[in-house]
Parts: C-alpha cells; sequence; structure tokens
C-alpha cells in the first residue's frame, strides 16, 4: 500500500510535489480509508483534477518512470508473467523542468510504502548521465545512503552490503545489489521491495495504454487467469454483463494461429465475447462471437481495467491510472471507483487523473480524496488536495471548482474568442 510518492524536478514539477495518501481524520465515507494500526490510516482512492496540461499526466509519468528507471538498470529485469502483451518498446526518458535560468541537472523521485508488513521508504536523485545520491530505509531503519558514488550503511545491514562497495556513478546502488547479493540476502534486503513493484504497482499511462490496448489488432491485455481459470473468467463477465454492453459471456478456444517470427502456424488460446442474437419479435434465437478487435475501444479499455481491478480488491495492490475516464461513460468510471471504496476492498488503491466532474461531489468522495494540479504563469506545477482548502463537507464540489474557487481549472477570455477570433 502507497503512502507517499514524491517528485522534483521532472517535467512540469520543478518544485517538490508529494502525493500523499495518508488519511486525514475526516468521518465521512469510513469505508474509504484503510486502518493499518491506530496511528496509520491510508485513503483507497485519489482523484486528481485539473486543467488540461496542468500537469495531471506528467505525476503519472514520473510514477512510471520511477518504477521503469530503476528496472531498467536491474539485470535480471522485471517480467510480468501474469499479462500477455506485446512488447511496444515504450521508455520513458528523464526530462527536467525546462523553463527556468536555474541550471539543476538533478531529478528527485521517492517512494514509501507498505508491504508485507514493513514500511519501505525509497529514492534517488538522477542527472541524465549519473545518480547523484540514493537511499533506502526499512521500517525506519538506514538500509544505505549513496552521495555520487561514496556509500554509508546503517549498522543493522554494514556486514551484508559493505562488500559491495565499487559502483558505477551512472548505475543505481540497489541495481548493483540485486545483480552481485546472494539470493538468500537479495531476499532478506530487496525481497518486499521487488515484490512491491511486481505484484502491486500498477501504472497504466495514456500512451502507454493505447498503444497496447488497441494497438493494430484491437487486442487487450489479456490476464492468464482469464484465459485458464473459470471462476476468475466468471467474474469478469459479472461486471462485463453488468455495463449492458451486450457480452454475455467470454469464450476461449484453442486455434491454430499464425506466427510471424518463426512462420509457422503454432496453438493458441483465443478470447471472444458471445452477443445474443435476436429474431424481430425480441426473442434469443442463437449466438455469435465476436473478436476483440470488433468491440469498441471502451469496452477494451473497461475489460482491461476490470481485470486489474479484481486482481487487487483480492490481493491487495497500487492502480495508477492516467485518463481514466477517457472513453468510458461516466457511470463506468464511478463503478470502478466505488469498487475501490467499497467495504469489501480491503487492502486496494486507486489513484488516477479525470476530468469527470459528475464525481466530483461529496457522495462520491471525501475532501482529502480529491487532488487538484495546477501550473503558475511561471508553468510550475503543484498539488494540493480539497481538505488543505478548508473546503465545508457540504460543500458543492464540482459547482465550485467549475466557478474557480478551488483553482486547477482552464483560465480564458470568453469575451475576447466571441468577440476576437470568431468575428474577425
Amino acid at each position: 500500500m502507497l503512502l507517499m510518492f514524491k517528485v522534483k524536478n521532472y517535467a512540469s514539477f520543478k518544485n517538490e510535489a508529494i502525493l500523499d495518501m495518508r488519511a486525514t481524520s475526516y468521518v465521512q465515507h469510513p469505508s474509504h480509508v484503510i486502518h493499518v494500526n491506530n496511528k496509520l490510516s491510508l485513503l483507497k482512492t485519489t482523484a486528481l483534477y485539473g486543467a488540461n496540461a496542468s500537469g495531471k499526466s506528467n505525476l503519472i509519468s514520473a510514477m512510471f518512470f520511477f518504477e521503469q528507471y530503476i528496472f531498467s538498470q536491474f539485470i535480471n529485469k522485471k517480467e510480468n508473467d501474469d499479462f500477455e502483451t506485446d512488447d511496444i518498446g515504450m521508455k520513458v526518458k528523464l526530462e527536467p523542468f525546462a523553463l527556468s535560468d536555474d541550471i539543476n541537472n538533478g531529478s528527485e523521485f521517492e517512494i514509501i510504502f507498505l508491504h508485507n508488513g514493513k514500511q519501505i521508504q525509497y529514492g534517488f536523485e538522477c542527472a541524465p548521465k549519473e545518480v547523484l545520491n540514493e537511499w533506502l530505509y526499512i521500517d525506519d531503519k538506514k538500509v544505505f545512503e549513496r552521495n555520487g558514488i561514496e556509500l554509508s550503511y546503517g549498522s543493522k545491514y554494514q556486514r551484508l552490503l559493505s562488500d559491495y562497495k565499487k559502483i558505477p556513478e551512472e548505475r543505481l546502488y540497489i541495481a548493483v545489489l540485486e545483480y552481485f547479493l546472494d539470493e538468500e540476502v537479495k531476499q532478506y534486503v530487496l525481497g518486499d521491495f521487488i515484490s512491491f513493484f511486481l505484484k502491486e504497482y500498477n501504472v497504466f499511462t495514456e500512451i502507454l495504454f493505447e498503444s497496447s490496448v488497441k494497438g493494430l489488432a484491437g487486442m487487450v491485455g489479456l490476464s492468464k487467469k482469464l484465459v485458464n481459470n473459470k471462476a476468475y473468467r466468471k467474474k469478469v463477465e459479472h461486471y462485463l454483463r453488468l455495463i449492458d454492453v451486450g457480452i454475455k459471456r467470454l469464450d476461449v478456444q484453442t486455434e491454430l494461429v499464425f506466427d510471424k517470427s518463426t512462420g509457422k502456424k503454432k496453438k493458441e488460446k483465443i478470447v471472444r465475447t458471445v452477443h445474443d442474437i435476436y429474431d424481430e419479435d425480441g426473442n434469443i434465437v442463437g449466438e455469435k462471437l465476436f473478436s476483440l478487435s470488433q468491440e469498441s475501444t471502451g469496452t477494451l479499455r473497461f475489460l482491461a481495467y476490470i481485470q486489474s481491478v479484481i486482481e487487487m480488491i483480492s490481493d491487495g495492490g497500487v492502480f495508477i491510472v492516467d485518463e481514466m475516464s477517457a472513453r468510458l461513460h461516466p457511470l463506468l468510471t464511478k463503478l470502478i471507483v466505488d469498487i475501490f471504496g467499497s467495504s469489501h476492498n480491503k487492502k486496494a488503491q486507486l489513484i488516477f487523473t479525470t476530468h469527470d466532474i459528475s464525481l466530483l461531489n461529496n457522495n462520491q468522495f471525501r475532501r482529502d480524496e480529491v487532488v487538484f494540479v495546477d501550473k503558475n504563469e511561471r508553468g510550475e506545477s503543484s498539488l494540493y488536495a480539497l481538505s488543505d482548502l478548508k473546503v465545508r463537507e457540504d460543500a458543492t464540489f464540482n459547482k465550485d471548482y467549475l466557478q474557480g474557487k478551488y483553482g486547477a481549472i482552464p483560465i480564458f477570455n470568453y469575451d475576447e474568442i466571441m468577440g476576437g477570433e470568431l468575428n474577425g
């Protein structure tokens, strides 16, 4: 579970920005909070609002870059065995804030999360060709700190790690440890860190999603569980029927398909949707199979989402989505949000950007669940929660937002638009 993510000097975030998932003491919507212990409660959902180009997607990009930067340096790179998707070669490059004459090459990223009963804090500051600083703490105890290529260790970890002091300036120390440590020590020091990203940290950026979901054949990432586990498939089918897009169930058949890499045919399990056929009187007279490419982009998007949602509600995880409401009916977005906010969810979190103000109300969200991303005249993005603005619990969030009371909305002059270009 995520406690905090911090970014600085990346894309439009010049100054430090912190996405804080710790819940306030509000009593509204008690089911929206995960109580970890007497001192710590975490939000299940955070909705990010803001104008176009305010920096919402840059925050999701930073969370995606953070993971990619780490695992791209691992010799044993992160492999996802749960989903079958094409490798589209998506890479996020380091993009420091560019609209300032202050020369600061270092971009900083940090995360704090809970996993397997431990609190893990990890971060680094990097430039395009070197790692400037790096640190790892477990349960507030220092594992290591790195300044340039100089290293220091916590007393508990000195004996285990001090033999591995040789570190290239362009490489993360955590990647050096992942390669050189023997399996027992690696599991002890890094096991929970790696496990969190493999099992719980899921980022859907808009560009990555559109490339992987629609593609040339209109395919969608399919969980192996969806293909091989009937009980799991029935859960997915339940939600597909619930959203009323005409899908009766999913059909899985083993077929011979052409393999471009070998030029030969191979056996592969193919998923199709099943739709009823009706006569003129509205009676069901048969069934028809559709390939996924025949379904709408919105249906494919929901299918991709709901697989991850079901998995995370069951096993825990952080679902981070850029523009979740794009190509989805507002009620489908609400359904996903409601699933995360329900009392049945004990350990999953949802972080998403949206422009859908139909959700922006006190019946849907607590005030600490709504975060705004705003950009000033110097092109600098910042984050602030609705709870930071001392808004009343009975306020009309969406109406006040559109009236500009919370900021983070487009600013333009209607008189100039209507009386200028359009009439010129």
